[in-house]
């Protein structure tokens, strides 16, 4: 017998507290799920697969599928970080109130011994797999995202989107870095128009959820700056981020048909942001935020999407017109054909 139990009446039943350390979990696999933020990590998904598949090396399908899972780990798990150390602040912002743990069905505790071992586990697995560069880069985005702006930047200052954007910019380069073990100027393009697009289309959303951020004590631009000023940095930012997303076409790292898309693409975001800016009452303001906020999802979807076309139809068409006889023709005048 132990000294713990040494002289101890066990016919005494066991405290209630520890009765109830035993009781299991209420949460379910959906909502561990949730912790990991799904939507954001397909979009980090996509956005490395973009660089993976646009690098002029190529890996092998498995070791690049391999590299795309612990990227995707990696990006829940910086969710879940996210979500331990929000809980607070979730509980009281109508938008969040009924995430995992808001809602009682995870606890602290468990987010974060979860989003720990999702992150430690990721990058080391990553390293190995891709080599350490990549697996760097995917640390470096999960301390940024769960440390820098979650603990720190976006409860201390208004511009929280502008710096922490940089977390959610960084996927392409991990891609490019795990396809070729170094960077290049092509995913240092890739940041930039995601880092330039993360202030106007999450100020878009923060315009009609404004009265939740200040609820929960969020300095974000609306709350802190007003209305106003938040359309001016919304128009500001998108005239920037509109010459931005042409840069890998004129850097020729992509095709005209890119170009094409990409000139579209920022004259729209830069047109309903001048309608935003515009907007003279309450009401045309949320509804031209929401149009907004919506159009920016596709802007970023249809530059990358087109990038892949731009590197990997391109070639396939060429070598369908090798078959055929019609090898000569010239796939840049139909928009197709980037640079290899």
């Amino acid at each position: 017998m132990s000294l713990a139990t040494d002289g101890a009446d066990l016919s005494r039943p066991l405290p209630v507290p520890v009765r109830a350390a035993v009781e299991p979990s209420l949460a379910e696999v959906k909502d561990y799920v949730a912790l990991m933020k799904p939507r954001v990590m397909s979009l980090v998904v996509f956005t490395a697969l973009v660089g993976m598949l646009v690098a002029p090396d190529r890996l092998h399908p498995v070791i690049g599928f391999a590299a795309l899972l612990c990227i995707a780990v990696g990006a829940g798990a910086a969710g879940a970080l996210n979500m331990w150390w929000d809980a607070d602040i979730d509980r009281v912002m109508t938008r969040t109130a009924r995430r995992p743990i808001p809602a009682g069905r995870v606890t602290g505790g468990e987010a974060l011994a979860f989003g720990t071992t999702l992150g430690v586990g990721s990058v080391a697995v990553l390293g190995l797999v891709a080599g350490w560069l990549a697996a760097g880069l995917l640390a470096f985005t999960i301390l940024f995202y769960a440390v820098v702006y979650s603990m720190w930047l976006k409860r201390a200052t208004s511009q929280n989107i502008v710096i922490g954007g940089a977390a959610g910019a960084v996927p392409p380069m991990i891609g490019w870095a795990a396809a070729t073990g170094g960077l290049a100027v092509e995913p240092v393009l890739l940041f930039l128009i995601i880092f330039f697009w993360t202030p106007p289309h999450f100020w878009a959303l923060s315009l009609w959820r404004s009265e939740d951020y200040a609820r929960a004590g969020i300095p974000m631009l609306p709350v802190v700056s007003g209305v106003a000023e938040t359309k001016r940095q919304i128009l500001l930012h998108a005239m920037l981020l509109a010459p931005i997303g042409v840069t890998p076409w004129l850097f020729g790292g992509a095709g005209p048909l890119y170009g094409l898309v990409a000139c579209y693409a920022g004259a729209r975001i830069l047109w309903l942001s001048f309608r935003l800016w515009r907007a003279a009452d309450a009401q045309a303001t949320d509804r031209l935020a929401k149009r907004l906020f919506g159009f920016s999802l596709y802007y970023l979807f249809a530059l990358f999407a087109v990038l892949l076309v731009d590197h990997w139809v391109a070639p396939f068409v060429a070598a369908g017109l090798d078959a055929i006889g019609l090898g000569g023709v010239d796939l840049a005048g139909f928009g197709l054909g980037g640079a290899a």
